[in-house]
């Protein structure tokens, strides 16, 4: 059975599951599945998934795996994504518990308002532009230091930042202010194949 994945390709935890199975080699199928229309809502949906959410992978033998962090440390396990040293692995999950607490939650969610429902920035809630704008300023920090968040090459910590980052200006926030995130953004592109 080849792996399923579903997902919408406006969501950037969405995509960074697809980003991370290309870049694995995986063979896999795409399902398409609009969340603006409740596609994930839908009782077939939902037998594999119930809590309705998108990215959702299934694997051999028809196993559902949900929650994009979960997915890909799951399909990396073993690869040059997820580093054999034991803290550079634990710094990994460092970044990836972070993105989904401190940074998907504001920079997503303004571009989410902003891009898809026609919010206008000046109506943004004001905590959510300044923790985005955190956010932006403490991954430009550490990537002042080094070339990837952890260390000198790509892990799956890069590509799970990098879904929503290198959209935020559809959120409002304004990237020429993060000089090292830029560059990174270009790295990682380059390095997914995306550029």
């Amino acid at each position: 059975m080849v792996l399923r994945i579903f997902g919408d390709t406006k969501s950037g935890n969405c995509l960074k599951v697809k980003w991370a199975a290309q870049r694995l080699g995986l063979a896999f199928d795409w399902v398409e599945i609009d969340i603006l229309k409740s596609q994930s809502r839908t009782a077939e949906f939902l037998a594999l998934n119930p809590a309705g959410q998108v990215p959702l992978v299934v694997l051999d033998g028809g196993r559902p795996l949900a929650q994009s962090n979960a997915i890909l440390l799951h399909l990396a396990e073993g690869s040059d994504l997820i580093p054999a040293d034991a803290y550079d692995r634990a710094k990994v999950l460092e970044w990836l518990f972070w993105e989904q607490y401190s940074h998907e939650p504001y920079v997503a969610v303004a571009r989410f308002q902003m891009a898809y429902l026609g919010k206008p920035r000046e109506d943004l809630d004001p905590k959510l532009v300044e923790r985005g704008a955190a956010a932006l300023a403490r991954l430009d920090a550490q990537l002042s230091t080094t070339p990837y968040l952890v260390g000198q090459s790509l892990t799956l910590a890069d590509i799970a930042l990098v879904a929503y980052t290198r959209v935020a200006d559809e959120g409002g926030f304004d990237l020429a202010l993060y000089p090292a995130v830029q560059a990174w953004i270009g790295r990682v592109d380059a390095d997914l194949g995306l550029s």
